[in-house]
């Protein structure tokens, strides 16, 4: 596709630069900085239509916010998946009730979601699922019952939009249902917050108690939960990977600083392996450019996941190498109040092990491209 900027493209982003510099917060809640999104019309940028509280805009300028947010070190996103996720998958296929009710609180940044899809037991296989819903007495909301795990921001989130059997009788991808349930259900719902190596809690775990946990919404229809999850999945990697490349290159550089500062860089060995990075980034920014317009086919987004999951793992790795023996010792001395804490370095080694398994797993994304995209036989599946 051509990737040209307009003049109309350099003057949105010179406007998206000013607003971030006049906006940032030096220390804010995540929270309050979803409303300040939501206040200037930055979210919902990439949804087809407007009337929502939410600006909309091109491809390339889409593509400008996503570089210009990297740029300007704001805040992580809390609200990133209500945006990019459910209000797609509702902007498809839910019905014009859904869009009034939910939509407009996504653009205004005032309620926020976690996605309710990986199982114990199931792990990136979404057709394990084992989560039921039944319809209550009243016909028409549903009793859920079950587990989910990895879920993030779970503990932040309003709502949750959750993957469900309907028919117990039912096996893989038939008889599943996509609902939307609030998070506030006390002795309903259970969050409780994973501890990872990084000493942050990003991830939880979430429990439905089926007799009192309630959902109200079904997107699409009773048993058409695979169809609309897997319309969602497809919005899950689009312009986002290029802000995330913009992330990856500010940390390859702090790598090549350092190998500079601790001489790390004069082996030859070293070297190569930095320039390799370097070069694996730009190759990985040309083929997101290429498929940004839906040319790539159907596994795009798996290949680009598996380029950039690895990669971020041999960053991480190449980030502890050039710190030789100093890579393991912390930034603080140890205490009983808090046991050990971590430099960005070691933050990026320990949090990118789960690169290549959240998102789904790097062996479910080359199953998919071998039996969608090469036509190679099914993996028997129990």
């Amino acid at each position: 596709m051509d990737f040209g900027s307009s003049p109309a493209d350099e003057e949105f982003r010179a406007e998206v630069r000013d607003w971030l510099h006049a906006h940032v917060p030096h220390a804010a809640g995540r929270r309050a900085w979803e409303r300040t999104l939501g206040a200037g019309g930055w979210i919902g940028l990439g949804w087809p239509q407007d009337g929502y509280g939410n600006r909309t805009a091109t491809l390339t300028q889409q593509v400008a916010w996503a570089e210009e947010y990297a740029r300007s070190e704001a805040p992580a996103r809390s609200g990133h998946i209500g945006e990019n996720l459910l209000a797609p998958t509702l902007l498809a296929h839910g019905t014009a009730r859904q869009k009034s009710r939910f939509l407009p609180p996504i653009a205004a940044g005032d309620e926020l979601w976690c996605q309710g899809y990986s199982e114990p037991g199931a792990g990136s296989d979404l057709a394990g699922v084992r989560t039921r819903a039944q319809r209550a007495d009243d016909g028409r909301s549903y009793r859920v019952t079950g587990q989910k795990i990895w879920t993030s921001l779970a503990h932040e989130a309003d709502w949750c939009f959750v993957l469900a059997r309907t028919d117990p009788q039912s096996r893989r991808h038939h008889g599943l249902t996509f609902l939307l349930l609030p998070m506030d259900q006390p002795g309903r719902i259970e969050v409780r917050p994973i501890r990872q190596l990084t000493g942050t809690s990003d991830f939880n775990e979430v429990f439905f108690d089926g007799a009192l946990a309630r959902a109200e919404h079904v997107v699409g229809a009773e048993g058409d939960g695979w169809r609309v999850a897997m319309s969602l999945l497809g919005f899950e990697r689009g312009v986002s990977t290029l802000a995330q490349q913009i992330g990856f290159a500010a940390e390859l550089a702090r790598v090549v600083r350092t190998a500079v500062e601790t001489g790390a860089a004069d082996d030859p060995v070293t070297r190569e392996r930095l320039v390799r990075l370097w070069a694996e980034l730009r190759t990985m920014r040309w083929n997101a450019l290429r498929t940004l317009g839906g040319s790539g086919g159907p596994g795009a987004p798996s290949v680009a996941k598996l380029l950039w999951a690895g990669w971020h793992q041999r960053l991480g790795e190449a980030a502890m190498q050039v710190r030789g023996a100093a890579a393991g010792v912390g930034p603080t001395d140890w205490s009983p109040a808090s046991p050990y804490e971590l430099d960005d370095a070691q933050h990026l080694f320990l949090f990118s092990r789960a690169d290549t398994v959240y998102g789904g797993s790097d062996q479910i994304q080359r199953t998919i491209i071998a039996e969608r995209v090469l036509g190679l036989p099914r993996q028997p599946k129990g």
